[in-house]
Order: structure tokens, then C-alpha cells, then sequence
């Protein structure tokens, strides 16, 4: 098992920018997909960004397309959620997950196929 740690939420502004950060221990983080996964009060877990696991493929929910970066420094270990121009509808506890499979070189999208998390950290986008 990979063990994952999310740092970086906090409150921010409308129109406002975030960074967060998931630090991966244990497995080889450079051998596995990486995604990024929010959940809002009173509504599923929903996937927001992915990436494989060389960082050549990266895949984005339609609601964050275009303001959100996802990007690896594998040396590091480290997995990184850039978020700009936040709206409300943003804030939620964002996790960050490890797929069950490693060395697939196709971004994974669905709750199933990770098979470890972070305990989360919340975002909170309101003035």
C-alpha cells in the first residue's frame, strides 16, 4: 500500500487560487496513476483530475477543465493539484488517490479502480 497525504486546502476567495499537494510513501509512487477526487457535503465522491504514471497523460472532470492543472514530480514523490479562477461550487474535501495497478500508461478516472487514499483536505471557496 501506498500511504498518501493531502496539504494545501484552506479558505480562498471566489476567483481565487489553490495548491494542493499529495506526498506518497511505501510503493513506488513513479509506477501508478495518480488521481485527484473531491466529495461536497451530502453528495458522492466525484473525480476531478488524473495523470499516469509518467505524467504524459493527464485527464480532466468537464467542471474544472481548463482551471485546473494536475501535474507528478516523481523524483519527489509528490502529486500536485494546481486550481484557478475557484468558484463556490469547488468547495469540498479533495482527495487524492493512488491506482490499484501499476505502470498503466492510461489515466484512471473511477472510485474502483484506486486502490489507496488520503485522508483529504478541505477547500473552502467563499467571501
Amino acid at each position: 500500500q501506498v500511504q498518501l497525504v493531502e496539504s494545501g486546502g484552506g479558505l480562498v476567495q471566489p476567483g481565487g487560487s489553490l495548491r494542493l499537494s499529495c506526498a506518497a510513501s511505501g510503493r513506488a509512487f513513479s509506477r501508478y496513476a495518480m488521481g485527484w477526487f473531491r466529495q461536497a457535503p451530502g453528495k458522492e465522491r466525484e473525480f476531478v483530475a488524473a495523470i499516469n504514471w509518467r505524467g504524459s497523460s493527464t485527464q480532466y472532470a468537464d467542471s474544472v477543465k481548463g482551471r485546473v492543472t494536475i501535474s507528478r514530480d516523481n523524483a519527489k514523490n509528490t502529486l500536485f493539484l494546481q486550481m484557478n479562477s475557484l468558484k463556490a461550487e469547488d468547495t469540498a474535501v479533495y482527495f487524492c488517490a493512488a491506482d490499484r495497478e501499476p505502470w498503466r500508461g492510461v489515466t484512471v478516472t473511477t472510485v474502483a479502480e484506486f486502490g489507496s487514499w488520503g485522508q483529504g483536505t478541505q477547500v473552502t471557496v467563499s467571501s
